[in-house]
């Protein structure tokens, strides 16, 4: 990995957040593996999935400024692996493009384990809860064996970034923390944000109790395609000037295979063509919508023959402008 993680995302020690966000969406959209084919291009994708999970945390980044690269491997929720396949045997396209290309992978996890929701909220308060209080006889000393009980150790934090695939479908990582290898339930529909309760993989109790929780930030990285909302998935798709008036049929990848999506005739551009039932099913609630977003797209560049078409083909078009708006 290069030295500069600053240097390999293009920008520099001062960069905000905004601007690291943005550098690293315009390298996934370069070097993701199921845009890029040319040799080193998947190497240098993970790099820059590690740089950027590594400089988006604000803990990681103070670490990586004092002390470098070596400041964060050495932390407690620092180290782990490269990038692994995605969940279900990696990019549900099996690896092609939207339009047909090579194979992909997601990101490995580092510092987690399996856990449910309710963990996390469990292991706020510490296992069992405040103690309450117990009746004592006129000694005092009734009941007090609880009290004397070990205190767990504190939870610590750490913050991990899962490919976009692996967040919508779920699935399993597998992982090695302190020489102990662990496997990771990842629940489907995973947002940004979220936080995961790993049990027993915390801060060690100073009073020989059990030790702390580990809760981990998941944070998921963009995918090159398709973009969410909720728990619906869009995606951009082009059509042509004659395909938007004359109406079409277009083959459209989707999160799991893909569909032949009809496109009518006079179709705008940023008209929702939706596909029902086709984008995320979190692990509770109903699952969301496919959207195409029609996008038209009007060459740049014309040969003399079909400029010519487009000439004579203008003179009876409709004029769009008849609002009021446009006489002023």
């Amino acid at each position: 990995m290069e030295s500069d993680l600053y240097k390999l995302l293009g920008v520099s020690k001062t960069a905000s957040a905004d601007d690291l966000k943005k550098a690293h969406r315009g390298l996934v959209r370069k070097f993701h593996p199921d845009v890029n084919k040319e040799p080193g291009a998947d190497a240098r994708f993970k790099e820059i999935q590690e740089a950027y999970d590594i400089l988006a945390d604000p803990e990681k980044r103070k670490m990586y400024d004092q002390f470098g690269i070596a400041g964060v491997k050495s932390g407690p929720t620092g180290g782990g692996g490269g990038p692994r396949g995605g969940a279900g045997g990696g990019d549900p396209f099996g690896g092609a493009g939207p339009f047909g290309g090579g194979g992909g992978g997601g990101q490995s996890w580092q510092n987690v384990d399996p856990s449910t929701f309710e963990d996390v909220f469990g292991s706020m308060f510490g296992r069992g809860g405040p103690r309450s209080a117990r009746g004592r006889g006129f000694g005092g000393f009734e009941g007090d064996e609880e009290d004397d009980a070990p205190q767990p150790g504190r939870n610590a934090p750490a913050s991990e970034t899962i490919d976009f695939t692996t967040a919508v479908l779920g699935g399993t990582r597998s992982f090695r923390l302190e020489g102990e290898s662990i496997e990771v339930r990842i629940p489907a529909g995973i947002a940004s944000g979220t936080k995961l309760a790993v049990r027993g993989k915390g801060g060690v109790s100073a009073a020989g109790g059990p030790r702390g929780d580990l809760i981990i930030t998941i944070h998921v990285s963009p995918h090159p395609w398709f973009r969410r909302e909720g728990d619906d998935i869009l995606m951009d798709v082009p059509v042509t000037i004659a395909e938007a008036a004359l109406g079409t049929t277009v083959r459209v990848p989707l999160i799991s295979g893909s569909v032949q999506l009809k496109v009518p005739a006079g179709v705008k551009s940023g008209q929702h063509l939706r596909v029902k039932g086709k984008g995320i099913q979190p692990a509770k609630g109903s699952v969301g919508d496919f959207h195409a977003v029609i996008q038209i797209e009007a060459p740049k560049e014309l040969d003399p023959a079909a400029r010519e078409l487009l000439e004579k083909l203008a003179v009876s078009l409709p004029n769009p402008r008849t609002g009021a708006q446009w006489n002023q």
